[in-house]
Order: structure tokens, then C-alpha cells, then sequence
């Protein structure tokens, strides 16, 4: 089936997401391949955003990149990106917190308020369905007080049953709070065991914010934590 073309609105529109999302210059022909367009017809409508006072700077075979400081509307969305944004809005809706639950639905309403006629068929009729979960377990714990601690880089000490019924208490330096269909996970480095651990948010009795920052800044620890699950997974591959 080939897909139907662009128009020339939408393609100018795509260019501009293209160099803006990429942080060295894009080459006409990488842009013609993205939009399955000739080069030909990427000249001329990187000629037609210079004319109009688009920043953009290069020259054929050396690539194009934009001003960092152009911006555009930030509601100025195509239908597959609004697609993405319902998909996951309903994702959340389903499988987040009550307080995220309630922002996904809100964020939509936002969107569905300001997008053009012709776009709200992909909003209100949406072609996209997330799953909803199967097995999702009630967690004791208010989740907004993890996602505060990451944002303000706080400690938590946290009373943990293990798979085994075993009550622990762990003072730990959180991370990322993660999702999937039937769990949550705060991601955290454990002072107790001097490594990250993964802890199921449904086994935290109980959780207590202390008033006593991080060990290491955010970016530092999330670095730290990516590495740190690059070489568990390079492990996992290896066995």
C-alpha cells in the first residue's frame, strides 16, 4: 500500500520537528528518506521555511540544523503525534496513580480544547487502545510521595515486605518510579545494601519522607543507575 503524501503544510511542519529534534545537521537526503519525498522537493521547501524567516542554516551536502531559540506553537501537533499522546494518556489513565490518572484525562481535555476541527476524530473516536491491566495490585502507599522525593532529591525510609514475608526497614536514595501492566517499582540505592534495588511498591507498608537530601545529585544517581542496569542486563545475556 503506498502511503499518501504529505502535504506541504504538514511536510514544512515535519522538516522543522526533524532538525529540531536532532542535534547535528540532517543531510537532505536523510530528511527525503524520513518523509519519502525526493531531495529534489526537500531543497525547495527548506528554500520556502528560509523565506519565511524560519531560522534555518547549511547547505546541500553539509546538512541543515535550526536555531535553537526558534519555537513554534507548542500545540502545532500532527494526527500520529496526537495519537501517541491519547495512547498514552489512556496507559496512564489506567495503570498510573489516582493523582496521574487524573492529569492523564486532564491533559487530554487540554488537548481536545485547542486542536484544529479535523483533529478531533483522533481524539474523541481514538484508533488506539492501551491494555488494561490484569492483575493490578493496591499499593498501601501514596506513589505522589515517591515522585516527590525524586524531584526534590529527599531520602525515604522505607518498611519493606519481601516475597518472603520478611519486614525489612531501608533508608534509600530514590530514583525512577517505574511502570508496567500489573506493578509498580521505585528504583532506588539501598544504604543497607550499598547497590540499587528494584522495590515493589505494593510490598512498602509504609513510607516516611526524611528531611535529609541524597547522597549524590539526581543526574548523578540516575547516570550511576544506568549503568549499573546496562551491566545486569549484559549479564543476563551472557547466561
Amino acid at each position: 500500500m503506498i502511503a499518501k503524501p504529505l502535504r506541504i503544510t504538514d511536510r514544512l511542519f515535519q522538516i522543522i520537528q526533524i532538525l529540531r529534534r536532532s542535534s547535528r545537521p540532517v543531510t537532505a537526503q536523510a530528511l527525503a528518506g524520513e518523509l519519502e519525498v525526493s531531495t529534489r522537493t526537500i531543497y525547495r521547501d527548506i528554500a520556502h521555511l528560509m523565506g519565511q524567516r524560519v531560522p534555518v542554516s547549511g547547505e546541500a551536502g553539509v546538512g541543515y540544523v535550526l536555531d535553537t531559540g526558534y519555537d513554534m506553537p507548542p500545540l502545532a501537533l500532527t494526527p500520529v503525534e496526537i495519537e501517541a499522546i491519547v495512547l498514552g494518556a489512556q496507559w496512564v489513565a489506567a495503570h498510573g496513580d489516582e493523582m496521574l490518572a487524573r492529569a492523564a484525562l486532564d491533559v487530554l481535555a487540554k488537548v481536545a480544547a485547542v486542536v484544529p476541527e479535523r483533529l478531533q476524530p483522533f481524539i474523541i473516536a481514538p484508533s488506539t487502545a492501551a491494555k488494561l491491566p490484569l492483575d493490578a495490585s493496591e499499593d498501601t502507599v501514596d506513589a505522589a510521595v515517591f515522585r516527590s522525593a525524586i524531584r526534590k532529591e529527599m531520602k525515604l525510609r522505607l518498611h519493606y515486605c519481601d516475597q518472603r514475608g520478611t519486614l525489612t526497614e531501608r533508608t534509600v536514595w530514590p530514583v525512577v518510579l517505574g511502570y508496567s501492566d500489573t506493578t509498580r517499582v521505585l528504583i532506588a540505592w539501598c544504604e543497607l545494601r550499598q547497590d540499587f534495588r528494584h522495590f515493589r511498591t505494593d510490598r512498602i507498608t509504609a513510607v516516611e519522607k526524611l528531611d535529609e537530601r541524597t547522597g549524590e545529585p539526581y543526574h548523578r544517581l540516575l547516570r550511576r543507575w544506568e549503568i549499573w542496569r546496562a551491566s545486569e542486563l549484559a549479564q543476563l545475556k551472557s547466561h
